[in-house]
């Protein structure tokens, strides 16, 4: 399943050159990424009651070609890889049909102490799962 979400560049979020600061794009994927659990039926604020998180691990990014203010981007996110703690969520930025981004960025299921932990069932929502619909 991909999941698109869009944002237009507000003007604050670009740097001396015009174009988008390369941190900001960290927060157009962590955005993506909260619209995609929420497309798949993740129920996050539920979670982090119930005393579990999602950590970042890691990010990988390639910047293909920068974004400037006011442009209107699309942002692709979808499941590549699923464990019972873990996964990888690939995801693109787009303007039009040029891919200004491409970013891998493995999460880990934590509880409350901040351990890895195995998901459990009410968070472990098929559309985590590569190749598997929302659900």
């Amino acid at each position: 399943m991909i999941c698109e979400c869009s944002l237009i560049v507000r003007t604050y979020e670009c740097d001396s050159y015009g174009h988008v600061n390369n941190a900001n794009y960290l927060n157009y994927l962590e955005f993506a990424r909260y619209e995609f659990l929420k497309s798949i039926g993740f129920d996050y604020p539920a979670m982090i009651r119930a005393g579990y998180g999602v950590y970042v691990a890691r990010v990988e990014i390639d910047y293909k070609k920068p974004a400037i203010a006011d442009d209107a981007l699309l942002i692709r996110s979808w499941p590549i890889k699923k464990g019972a703690v873990s996964g990888i969520i690939a995801q693109q930025i787009l303007r039009g049909d040029d891919i200004l981004v491409d970013a891998k960025v493995t999460w880990a299921f934590v509880d409350s102490r901040g351990m890895p932990a195995r998901l459990p069932p009410e968070w472990d929502m098929p559309g985590l799962q590569p190749g598997q619909p929302a659900g």
